[in-house]
Formats: C-alpha cells, sequence, structure tokens
C-alpha cells in the first residue's frame, strides 16, 4: 500500500512552525521533529518546504534567527518567535478555528439538506 502524505498548504505550514516555537527557540531539524511529534506522527515536515518557510516568517520579522550550538554540538541557526510573531500566532489561530469549524459544519451536514 502507498504511503499518504499530507499536504500543506503554505499558510498552513507557517502558523505550524510559528506554534512549535512558542514555547522556546529551536533549529530547523527540531521544529520538524516538534510538528512531526505533536502531530502523532501525521505530518512530516520536509527540509524543501520547512528552510524556505523559515526564510520567509523571518523576512516578514514574525521570527528571528542566531546561531547556536545543538544537543549534538554542531553549529545550527535556531529561530525565536518575535513580538510581531506572537501577534501573527495569535490571529493565525483564531482564524485557523473559524476556518476547521467552518470545514467541519460542512463535513458534518453531509447530504442532508
Amino acid at each position: 500500500m502507498a504511503k499518504e502524505k499530507a499536504d500543506l498548504l503554505q499558510g498552513t505550514l507557517d502558523l505550524l512552525v510559528l506554534k512549535a516555537l512558542q514555547l522556546e527557540p529551536q533549529h530547523g531539524f527540531a521544529i520538524a521533529q516538534r510538528i512531526q511529534q505533536l502531530s502523532s506522527d501525521v505530518l512530516r515536515i520536509e527540509q524543501g518546504s520547512l528552510y524556505p518557510a523559515l526564510y520567509r516568517l523571518e523576512e516578514r520579522g514574525w521570527i528571528s534567527a542566531d546561531w547556536g550550538t545543538s544537543d549534538n554540538n554542531r553549529k545550527a541557526k535556531f529561530y525565536a518567535l518575535t513580538r510581531t510573531g506572537r501577534r501573527r500566532l495569535e490571529a493565525e489561530e483564531a482564524s485557523w478555528a473559524r476556518l476547521s469549524g467552518a470545514v467541519n459544519q460542512v463535513l458534518l451536514a453531509g447530504g442532508r439538506s
């Protein structure tokens, strides 16, 4: 059986990255692991999607980046939410709640008229 792959819209990936950084700064690999862990291994973020998202979020001023040392003593870029990023996360979470609630309403209505 072919393994299903969940495709994420750009805005959804941005939201997930912001959420993963909510508690503490992390490097890219740790961000991907955190999202995978929190989604019970359903969402797997590939480097080809993650790093462009990180650059985009940094350009928008929603995250900042500083070099540091990872747990395995490697030099890594650590990303952190900025104040603007925290405000954006709150707005995006509210927007996601409205959107997902509306989608659930449509799905639950099914074929009812």
